[in-house]
């Protein structure tokens, strides 16, 4: 008996842990949204080290992974909300917290959709909301 409930609550903990979207952005995904051309935006969650950051150019995407600086190419289409970064590269700096930047890099690569809202970014992987981000001045 204990050991369901344990595995109740651990099945709990863990469905919790996903982020899912907001009714706001519900209602956009998957429809038209302003262009993300030549934007510059940092991530919203609080982590340890340097904060990372997203720069669209076009079809090209950089900035900061939380250590090392990143590039990609981008396949975006504003009509649908379809994102797609691709053959993402970056430099090679070891630092104490490679965890952040590891995260943000898988995320970017699995992300599909995007919704802005007001001024923040979230990039989704279908309906499951991978990163939030806010519009850098």
């Amino acid at each position: 008996m204990k050991n369901l409930f344990l595995s109740m609550c651990a099945a709990a903990v863990l469905a919790s842990c996903g982020s899912r979207m907001s009714s706001s952005s519900s209602s956009k995904l998957g429809k038209a949204q302003p262009s993300l051309a030549n934007t510059k935006w940092t991530l919203a969650d609080n982590v340890k080290g340097k904060v990372p950051t997203l720069n669209i150019d076009g079809e090209k995407v950089s900035g900061n992974a939380g250590c090392n600086n990143y590039f990609g190419t981008l396949t975006m289409d504003a009509s649908t909300g379809n994102f797609s970064a691709g053959q993402m590269g970056s430099t090679r700096m070891m630092c104490d917290n490679m965890s952040v930047e590891q995260n943000f890099m898988d995320m970017m690569q699995k992300a599909n959709k995007y919704v802005v809202v007001g001024s923040t970014l979230e990039l989704y992987k279908d309906n499951l909301l991978l990163l939030k981000f806010n519009k850098a001045q």
